[in-house]
């Protein structure tokens, strides 16, 4: 099958194929002689290296040209065929094979302890060295549950202990979060490594955490969260569990937190180990490592010592920062020429609802890089699939997720819904932002309060804030600013726990990550037609996709939560000048969070000169000068603008 694919792809000068993933071989396994013809081309180790090949090939397959799934691994022995099949991730003979091993074995729990978990032994091994990536652990973990499931009720009516785990891990999304992609990823790789998983899912709070913890006996603890107030959420149940006298392991993970934030912030609350994990491969080791009997203590002391001198240096960095003054970097702020500056006027405001869009129309606009990034596949997409260590597996991820994708597009599986608005506006107040909109009854007017820049900056440089894109109201210029909210996660959930019931967390998991690359192409999307129609201050833009993932276009579109806009509470006034949960059904949580998940929203600056730029870190006098403005107390404040506050 191989030299045929070869024979062909030489013969019409590819550069490179596209294959059925589901014929990819783990490298190992290729056949040597077919394996050094090719390696004699793909690394020109000799002159006659081509011709060679298309010789092999006439030798092997003539002029034979079928695709044929090569079923021979079938004719081997049992434990071979259960093992191929957890590399494989074939599951279609898996029941057939486990209840023959079952039929053999004295007892059902024997073909988990045996067959099964000798398959995934070699899994782990491969993984963990390199040969196999996650995707492929993932298709692996569906099998295994599979056949588990099948063996369940035969364990079950035969009247034995339970089967003997490596330990107990429990896994939550912190209270006002909804995003678990991550966490998933992580259960899978754990279990695949024989640790039994009690995922609380989503949005849970600490009592039930530690309620559950203490129940169910677990050994390690597992927290995971994207948005920043997640962090405040993960520092309180270190100190829950502190005064709980909890010994069980704290693990971080989650697109916000870092072992800067775990080491400064987490880890001195706990006595016990508190980890930070970046990524599901390092997980099985931390946690194997935090759990051995003969080598735990002296480990958690090391974490411990490790994380006291992060602190230190960590410190002794953040001293060396000057900072401005509130009043100081407001002097410089940028300054725009409003009196030659293009002001362009939209050509029609107030608020408009999109409920029933057609979501093929966002094909186009998809980045592709952060969904392999987040199968833990790194590299830029398209190069990612030719990438020397990461391109084949990476080919088979977006053929499964192209598949799944046309799936949605021709069952219409997800519902798309959006909601925005053009508003009059000028800033106020050097750093807040007023707009003028339309109430149930009357013209309102809501203030947004932005942050700016304090950190020192080299002569010339400004300290930004988004207030600074706006005509102030004393120039007598009108100036607009767009708010808007999209989603894709409509369905979302109820397709994954369909997927989940089939065990098959390979789909439930990939329909998350593509709900989330279809809720950013939308904004994308929604943004491109509000620069050249709505408000049409761009009408003769003409950029590729590859253009508006570099963010080439003129205007910015900042989300609340994100570097240039850190305050999430600005959300709640987007919410209540469009009426979003009202009108398409977003709701925020307390943590305000974006149910459904795959959802994005904030603003539209339209002005030319607008950049995007990281607020930073801020003194505790803009915290305050932010409460005051706000018409809130400093602890409130202190305690949503806190990631963003200097020591």
């Amino acid at each position: 099958m191989h030299s045929v694919f070869l024979y062909h792809a030489i013969q019409a000068g590819m550069n490179i194929g596209i294959v059925n993933p589901a014929l990819l071989d783990v490298y190992d396994n290729i056949p040597k002689d077919l394996l050094e013809h090719v390696e004699d081309v793909i690394l020109d180790r000799r002159d006659d290296a081509t011709e060679r090949l298309l010789a092999f090939a006439e030798n092997v397959v003539g002029t034979e040209r079928e695709n044929k799934v090569d079923l021979s691994w079938r004719e081997k022995p049992l434990q071979e065929r259960i093992t191929h099949a957890l590399v494989k991730g074939i599951d279609a003979f898996i029941l057939e094979d486990i209840e023959k091993a079952r039929q053999e074995a004295a007892r059902p729990l024997e073909v988990i302890e045996g067959h099964l978990m000798t398959g995934m032994n070699v899994v782990g091994d491969l993984f963990g060295s390199g040969k196999m990536f996650l995707p492929q652990v993932v298709k692996s973990a569906r099998v295994m549950k599979k056949a588990v499931a099948y063996l369940l009720p035969f364990i079950d009516s035969d009247k034995v202990g339970p089967r003997r785990q490596a330990g107990k891990v429990l896994l939550a999304t912190v209270k006002g979060d909804v995003h678990d992609i991550g966490k998933n990823i992580v259960g899978v790789v754990l279990a695949c490594n024989n640790y039994e998983i009690i995922d609380l899912g989503v949005m849970v709070s600490p009592e039930k955490i530690i309620e559950t913890a203490k129940a169910e006996n677990v050994d390690v603890i597992g927290l995971s969260g994207l948005i920043t107030p997640s962090l405040d959420e993960m520092v309180h149940l270190a100190k829950e569990m502190q005064r709980q006298n909890f010994e069980v392991p704290l693990l971080i993970g989650g697109a916000t937190t870092s072992k800067a934030h775990t080491a400064v912030k987490i880890d001195p609350q706990y006595s016990n180990a508190v980890v930070h994990v970046n990524d599901a491969s390092r997980a099985v080791t931390v946690v194997g490592d935090l759990l051995k009997v003969n080598s735990r203590r002296k480990y958690m002391e090391d974490l411990k010592a490790e994380y006291d001198v992060f602190r230190e240096n960590f410190g002794k960095r953040g001293k060396i920062k000057d900072y401005l003054s509130i009043e100081e970097a407001r002097e410089n702020k940028y300054k725009i020429d409003w009196n030659t500056s293009e002001i362009v006027v939209p050509q029609t405001t107030g608020i408009k609802i999109i409920e029933d869009f057609d979501i093929r129309n966002l094909e186009e606009f998809i980045d592709w890089t952060p969904f392999f990034r987040s199968w833990e596949l790194h590299g830029k997409y398209p190069g990612i699939l030719k990438d020397e260590v990461v391109g084949e597996q990476a080919t088979a991820l977006f053929g499964d997720a192209k598949a799944l994708l046309k799936k949605i597009f021709d069952e219409k599986l997800l519902q798309a819904k959006a909601i925005y608005g053009l508003f009059p506006a000028n800033s106020v107040n050097d750093d807040d932002i007023e707009i003028i909109y339309e109430g149930d009854t009357e013209e309102k007017r809501m203030t947004f309060r932005t942050l700016r820049q304090q950190l020192k900056k080299h002569q010339g440089k400004p300290n930004f804030a988004l207030a600074d894109y706006i005509a102030p109201k004393e120039s007598g210029i009108q100036d607009h600013l767009g708010l808007f909210c999209v989603s894709t996660g409509f369905g979302t959930e109820e397709l994954a726990k369909e997927f989940e019931k089939d065990h098959d967390e390979y789909n439930s998991i990939m329909i998350k990550a593509l709900s989330d690359r279809l809720a950013e192409a939308f904004a994308e999307y929604l943004h491109k037609q509000i620069r050249t129609t709505e408000w049409g201050y761009a009408p003769q833009e003409s950029l590729t996709n590859e253009e508006l993932i570099k963010e080439s276009y003129s205007g910015i579109r900042p989300a609340p939560g994100y570097p240039a806009c850190p305050d999430h509470l600005e959300k709640l006034s987007i919410w209540e000048v469009l009426k979003v949960e009202e009108n398409i059904g977003v709701k925020l949580t307390e943590s305000l969070a974006m149910w459904p998940a795959a959802s994005v929203s904030g603003y539209y600056f339209a002005n030319p000169e607008a950049r995007y730029f990281g607020v930073g870190k801020i003194k505790e006098d803009q915290v305050r000068d932010f409460a005051e403005r706000k018409g809130i107390s400093f602890e409130k404040a202190e305690k949503w603008l806190r990631p963003n506050i200097a020591d």
